[in-house]
Order: structure tokens, then sequence, then C-alpha cells
């Protein structure tokens, strides 16, 4: 398996809405950046692990797991965020399973 893709974790944690000028202030803060594989899932196993077909599901096999608080990720410096669906720690790696951030939580 090949670590081909760089994964770069982000927290919104400094985002916060100020009163005061009536704007969201802060932005994302890069946590972690790591090489990870990435494999799109098919129609047929999406309806398998989640019960409907969803776009732009993915897995993310890492080495080690990330133990930092991380609200999404992006692949290669994309400008598509994915959030955590599911993961796993299975013997060797870790298996993240994300979906596109369509603009709900």
């Amino acid at each position: 398996m090949r670590f081909n893709h760089e994964i770069n974790f982000y927290t919104e944690e400094g985002k916060h809405y100020n009163p005061l000028t009536s704007q969201t202030e802060g932005g994302p803060k890069l946590v972690d950046s790591v090489m990870g594989n990435v494999t799109d899932v098919g129609a047929d196993r999406t309806v398998r692990l989640l019960g409907s077909i969803v776009q732009g599901v993915k897995i993310i096999r890492l080495v080690e797991p990330i133990d930092k608080k991380w609200a999404y990720l992006t692949i290669d410096d994309g400008s598509t965020k994915y959030r955590m669906r599911t993961t796993t720690i299975p013997l060797k790696n870790v298996s993240i399973l994300v979906g596109e951030d369509i603009g709900k939580s």
C-alpha cells in the first residue's frame, strides 16, 4: 500500500462570533499533516456501509492515529473539505471513512 497523498487535518476551535463587529473572527488552524492512502468508496459499498448512496465518500488509511482533535481534513491541499463519518483501528493501520462537507454538521 502506497501512502502517496498529503492529508491535512484542521480544527475550527479558534473561530468565534464578535458581537461588536458582527463578524466571525478567527479561522481554521492546521493541526497535523501526514501522508496517507486514499481510496474512493464505490456506490454498492456506500449503500452497505451508510444505508444510502452518498457522493464523495473516501477511505483514508494512515500509519498511526491522529491524537489531536480535528474538525475536517483536506487531501493534497485541495479545496474540498472532508468530515469524518467513522474510523477503525485494526492491528496495522488506521482507516478513516470520510465524506465531503456539504455545509451540514
